[in-house]
């Protein structure tokens, strides 16, 4: 497309597609300075036990501003209606659909996505959690152009932000959606003006972000101290690390590592009862588990569920 023979106009058609709490930020910026055509999320779905119904997060804010709201099943449902609304500007924010070409080519200025990784690192649909997980010390937001690719895209700004010990999925999770946010508002006007950027990503520098599976979850006491506490921060507040105990599901939810080696003691192996938790050997250490929720309990206190145990935990293997 060749972008310098295209009009700008002063106040853009946006169309915004977006579906989870991370949106709502990125979204209500938006709404804040532009005028937002139409919105785009996910169909309403049945969540929890009794399988309520209920709508996306995106969906409640074009609700609460009088939007057009389109929740096809799927996006090439709503491709002629989309197309009908004449959008100059396409802005995603973890939709949660991969968007078909014939949906780039419809706006004039393009599609431009809100990943909240900086890429070319962490491509995928979990960047957040796998940042936090695979150890990194720093992630952020890239405002990019959407291409056929899983984020392949040309990048047009970034911002970075530190990540600390004390970080889990969630936190992150808020911190980046409002980073987001001010990126996207800071970078907009260039967009629509026809003066940004366009920073091809360097392939030999890609990592990614694949979504959570099962087998993400499943704590692995062979592995390292940092490992292991990292990979209960990356999955807190969702969906959870867990281990098994007596063949009975245990989620972590926090924990910490010692300098305690345990040499005598099998991998997996609780090693100690501590003031506020549970230790467990490792494979060049000791975790300390303090939070953790049973298989059909809520969440507990280590301390609560050492209390409740009738017998000895220390020597217990956990698998």
């Amino acid at each position: 497309m060749d972008f310098d023979k295209i009009e700008i106009k002063k106040d853009p058609v946006i169309i915004f597609m977006g579906t989870p709490e991370f949106s709502v930020p990125v979204l209500e910026g938006l709404i804040s300075k532009y005028k937002v055509r139409a919105i785009v999320t996910q169909p309403d779905k049945p969540v929890g036990r009794h399988g309520e119904v209920k709508c996306s997060p995106v969906k409640n804010v074009a609700l609460k501003n009088n939007i057009l709201c389109l929740q096809p099943n799927k996006i090439k449902e709503a491709l002629q209606e989309i197309n009908s609304l004449g959008p100059d500007l396409i802005i995603t924010c973890a939709y949660g659909q991969i968007l078909p070409l014939e949906l780039l080519l419809i706006p004039k200025l393009g599609c431009i996505n809100v990943h909240a990784s900086l890429l070319p690192k962490l491509r995928g649909g979990a960047p957040i959690h796998h940042a936090i997980i695979d150890g990194y010390s720093e992630t952020g937001v890239t405002i990019m152009y959407m291409a056929e690719g899983m984020d392949t895209g040309d990048m047009i700004s970034q911002k970075k932000i530190e990540i600390s010990e004390e970080d889990t999925a969630s936190t992150l999770h808020d911190k980046l959606s409002i980073l987001g946010r001010d990126l996207l508002l800071e970078t907009l006007p260039s967009i629509i003006d026809g003066t940004n950027k366009r920073i091809p990503q360097d392939e030999s520098e890609v990592t990614y972000g694949f979504n959570i599976s099962r087998k993400d979850e499943r704590i692995d006491f062979n592995k390292t101290m940092r490992k292991i506490v990292n990979q209960v921060r990356g999955l807190n507040s969702w969906p959870g690390a867990y281990f098994l105990f007596e063949d009975k599901i245990i989620k972590a939810w926090e924990c910490y590592r010692t300098d305690k080696r345990y040499d005598f003691a099998m991998i997996g192996e609780i090693t100690a009862i501590y003031q506020d938790g549970f230790g467990v050997k490792c494979s060049n250490g000791e975790v300390v588990f303090t939070v953790i929720q049973p298989e059909g309990k809520k969440r507990m206190k280590a301390t609560d569920f050492i209390n409740g145990y009738h017998g000895e935990l220390i020597g217990k293997i956990l698998k």
